[in-house]
Parts: structure tokens; C-alpha cells; sequence
């Protein structure tokens, strides 16, 4: 799915304010363990990524957490009535611009140990790329289309109930028609990950073999990472744009549908996350020694 349609439903998929600081303050870990789980770092590499995250996190907390709030706050505003396809969309675009510096200062902090790559890692990556086929095959592609459908909505009811709280028979009607109309189609997003898993490791290869300066190196993740949320590809770009039409309307229309009640458990759920977001901000851990293990 286009990276615009995970935005637009990001602040759904949390579960709550103490799980989001939670996650934050555990954040250089899980990172770690999940940057790992796809390069299989060796000790000296192991290092310097886990320098990096912890650079990383230091930045964002030191930089960004309050801009994020101040966000939340006025989109919080914003809701009290009723919103267009075109504001939902606003707001995607801002969240997406809000959160281009994190994405940049990632790739200037990966871009020396990228040109690190050997072999070995381009080869773990290439085995941890099959198995997050495998899982989005899983997750998005079953065989029995009826089966795809109930799962697709199953899907949205849980991120739509956890934001707005219970919804009404008519709203989950809403929900089903939504997705039954849907132009959102799996295996093109899947067809689409695999060509840009193989530009990636293309890319992972030309940066070693070429020993490139790590400025350069840079601008070449850049233009990767640019590709991978606009796609490159005019076919599958258009159906980026036109599964952003379709969510952006979606969205106006199930909130344009809730009760006073519905929107107050809204407006509760974006306030603590916004405080949780300050609480972070003020809260500076002790820098400690990074594990090598």
C-alpha cells in the first residue's frame, strides 16, 4: 500500500498513550533489533549501527516530538465538525512533509554503513525481503477473495474502533462498502515491493563496487527512498494517486459519520497522545555506554 495510506491511518494503529511511550523510550532497542533482523550486522558494524540509531533517537526526541504535538494539537482542532476528502489529504501532505527530516537524518546516519555492505549482507537482506513477501502474501493476498474481504475489513473496523471507540451497524456497513469498492489491489503492491527490493540491492551493490564518497552515497539512498514512497513507475504512481483519492474520501466520510460521543473518544485518544509527545520531549534519558551485544 502507498506509504501516504499507512500515514493517513498511523495515529490509528497506536494503541494507546502509555504503549507510544513505551515504544519511544524502547525505541533505539526494537530499532536495533529490527535493522538487525534485515542486515545480520557483524560485531564492528553492530557498533556503528547501534551508535547511530542511538544518535538518531537523541535528535528526534531533542527536535521533533514537540513539532509533532503542536501537529496533533491543531488537526485536534480541526475535527470538532465536519471535514472534506481535500482536508484529510492536507493533512496527510503535512504529516508527510513533518516527518521528511526524521527520514532524511535516517538515510545521512545509514549511508556510511552502507557502503560498509559485503555479500553476506546483501544476501541476508535479499532472504529477509522473501520473508516479508511472504507475510504480506499472508496477510493481504489469502486465496478465497471472500476470505480477503472479511480480513480487509476486520482490519479497518479495529483501527477505525480503536480511534473513534465503538461504531454503529450503519458505520460498519459504511466500512464494508468502502472496502468492497476499494481500487486497492494487493499483488500490485506486492509486484511493486519486489521491483524496488531489486533496485535496493542494486543499489547496495553499485554504492561498494563503485566506492563512492559517502555525500554521493547519500543522495543515491535519497533518490531510493523518494522512489519507494512516489513511485517511479507512471503505471503504479497513478494507482498511488488514485488510492489516495479513495482513502482521503473514505476517511471524510466515516468521520463525517460519527456521533459527539465517537468524537470526544477522538479527541481524548489525540490529546494523550499529543501530551505523551511533550512528556517525551521533557524527558532526557541518561546517555549511556552503548552494548556491543
Amino acid at each position: 500500500m502507498a506509504k501516504r495510506i499507512l500515514i493517513l491511518y498511523l495515529l490509528a494503529l497506536l494503541n494507546g498513550c502509555s504503549l507510544l511511550r513505551l515504544s519511544y523510550n524502547n525505541g533505539p532497542q526494537l530499532t536495533w533489533w529490527w535493522i538487525d533482523s534485515y542486515v545480520g550486522f557483524n560485531r564492528e558494524h553492530t557498533v556503528l549501527a547501534k551508535q547511530a540509531i542511538h544518535e538518531w533517537f537523541d535528535w528526534h526526541r531533542d527536535t521533533q516530538l514537540l513539532r509533532y504535538a503542536d501537529w496533533l494539537a491543531v488537526v485536534r482542532e480541526q475535527t470538532d465538525g465536519i471535514v472534506t476528502p481535500a482536508q484529510v489529504c492536507q493533512w496527510s501532505d503535512e504529516f508527510q512533509n513533518m516527518i521528511a527530516p526524521a527520514i532524511d537524518y535516517a538515510v545521512q546516519l545509514s549511508a556510511p554503513m552502507v557502503l560498509d555492505f559485503n555479500k553476506d549482507h546483501w544476501r541476508h537482506i535479499e532472504r529477509r525481503f522473501a520473508k516479508s513477501n511472504d507475510e504480506l502474501r499472508s496477510d493481504f493476498l489469502q486465496p478465497d477473495l471472500s476470505d480477503r474481504h472479511k480480513t480487509s475489513v476486520k482490519r479497518t473496523v479495529k483501527r477505525i474502533k480503536n480511534l473513534y471507540g465503538d461504531i454503529s451497524e450503519a458505520q460498519r456497513q459504511l466500512i464494508e462498502a468502502s472496502v468492497e469498492a476499494s481500487p486497492f489491489k494487493p499483488e500490485h503492491w506486492l509486484a511493486e515491493r519486489q521491483r524496488r527490493q531489486q533496485v535496493i540491492l542494486q543499489i547496495f551493490a553499485q554504492l561498494v563496487e563503485e566506492r563512492i564518497s559517502i555525500e554521493h552515497a547519500t543522495i543515491v539512498l535519497r533518490n531510493a527512498v523518494e522512489h519507494t514512497i512516489r513511485s517511479d513507475d507512471p503505471v503504479y504512481r497513478a494507482y498511488q494517486l488514485e488510492m489516495t483519492a479513495f482513502t482521503c474520501d473514505f476517511v471524510a466520510r466515516m468521520h463525517n459519520s460519527t456521533d459527539q460521543t465517537q468524537r470526544q473518544h477522538m479527541h481524548k485518544k489525540l490529546k494523550n497522545w499529543e501530551d505523551d509527545l511533550r512528556v517525551l520531549f521533557h524527558e532526557r534519558p541518561r546517555r549511556v555506554a552503548v552494548e556491543t551485544q
